[in-house]
């Protein structure tokens, strides 16, 4: 199974995802003023439910480490690969995958990428029924899909998100999308080296920081939530919030696996024995 890029398609896509990486500026100040209404939100909320939150919060903590009950079966996933590769017969494994050209790849990313974002926009405007009391739930849920969505993601590109450096780098991704622009930066130039650096050792140090990143997750709705809180009108604001929420996830992961893929076949070309063939 032969990749099917030349160096300068690569260079292409590769100029498409740095402009993209260029856009993602948003406003810094604006992502500070709307954590106020949810550290609001949040003084309001009843004891139990913010106990209850945050013992699901957790729950992403247990993922970087163990994989925990969030850790998806590959099967399914290798299946829908072949069947866009036109191998419907085929018994992928990821290690296959990472040889499939970029287009089956990114094609099936984007199309998990939209059915995760319309199950988002359901459990939002499940979740708003009930007003602030079912955000409660609604986060924890969110993070689940999400979670979901970029493994399946990192599985479309060839990487296994069994692996504790994997799910390091969905973390990673998840962040990115949850940051300011400065954030956003600090990120990158953490996935800039990578693949260099020995994180296999460094992976149970650097998930210490899982917590900031669920923090940051969590206001990151700030606004956005607010109208939520309101009884059956939330049905609305939460199933839009949702949706462009796991939109910008995914998008996130489609980006920044997508930009790993293709520098590895970069480095291919460059390596002795690409050369000499």
């Amino acid at each position: 199974m032969e990749m099917q890029e030349t160096r300068e398609q690569l260079e292409q896509e590769l100029q498409q995802i740095a402009k993209w990486e260029k856009e993602q500026n948003g406003s810094s100040w604006l992502d500070r003023i709307g954590r106020i209404p949810f550290a609001v939100l949040d003084r309001l909320t009843p004891k139990f439910i913010r106990d209850k939150l945050g013992v699901a919060l957790n729950e992403i903590g247990r993922f970087i480490q163990s994989g925990g009950s969030y850790l998806i079966s590959p099967k399914a996933m290798m299946k829908k690969l072949a069947k866009a590769s036109g191998q419907p017969d085929a018994e992928l494994k990821p290690k296959d995958v990472a040889r499939l050209p970029l287009r089956v790849m990114d094609d099936t990313a984007l199309d998990l990428s939209r059915s995760r974002a319309n199950l988002a926009a359901i459990e939002g405007a499940a979740s708003g029924i009930g007003g602030i009391f079912t955000i409660a739930a609604d986060i924890p849920a969110m993070i689940g899909i999400s979670l979901k969505v970029l493994q399946e993601i990192a599985l479309c590109y060839g990487y296994y998100p069994a692996d504790p450096q994997e799910r390091l780098f969905i973390l990673k991704c998840l962040q990115f999308a949850s940051s300011d622009v400065v954030g956003k930066k600090a990120v990158l130039q953490e996935l800039a080296n990578f693949e260099k650096a020995d994180t296999g050792k460094e992976v149970f140090s650097q998930i210490q920081g899982w917590r900031e990143v669920v923090t940051t997750y969590r206001d990151n709705f700030g606004w956005r939530k607010l109208f939520q809180a309101v009884p059956v009108a939330g049905i609305l604001f939460g199933s839009v919030v949702n949706k462009n929420s796991l939109d910008g996830i995914a998008e996130a992961g489609r980006m920044l696996y997508r930009k790993r893929r293709i520098m590895e076949r970069l480095r291919e070309l460059d390596s002795p024995v690409a050369l000499e063939g």
